[in-house]
């Protein structure tokens, strides 16, 4: 009985997610964003201010120099570091943009990128 209506419970959570929501027309900023998620939730905008900025700093911790270097967001997408080579100064390059000239290409030091990856829950959302 009891693992019956927990069921339930779980099929109606099932549905709601998957109800249809009105598009947003406007690209919202950070206090409308915060304002949003405060109306949508049981929380208040200094809550939900102080859960954006735990999420910054776990961020922050998992792609720092000496860290794991990837953070998944479980279901929208994942962050990772990649690190790119140095690579060396080049003379007489052929010019893509102007065909039988040549061009010199300065030298770039190795640096740390950051990737970010959709996942399928967010793939899907398109």
């Amino acid at each position: 009985m009891v693992a019956k209506k927990a069921s339930k419970k779980a099929a109606v959570k099932i549905a709601a997610r998957k109800k249809r929501l009105p598009a947003i027309k406007e690209k919202l900023i950070k206090t409308a964003i915060l304002s949003e998620v405060a109306n949508n939730t049981e929380l208040t905008k200094k809550q939900v201010s102080a859960v954006f900025d735990e999420l910054t700093d776990l961020i922050e911790r998992h792609i720092k120099k000496g860290a794991v270097g990837e953070f998944t967001l479980p279901g929208l997408l994942k962050i990772k570091t990649v690190k790119k080579p140095a690579r060396k100064a080049r003379k007489n390059v052929p010019n893509p943009f102007r065909p039988g000239e040549t061009m010199d290409i300065a030298a770039k030091p190795a640096s740390t990128q950051v990737k970010v990856q959709p996942l399928k829950g967010l793939k899907e959302l398109v």
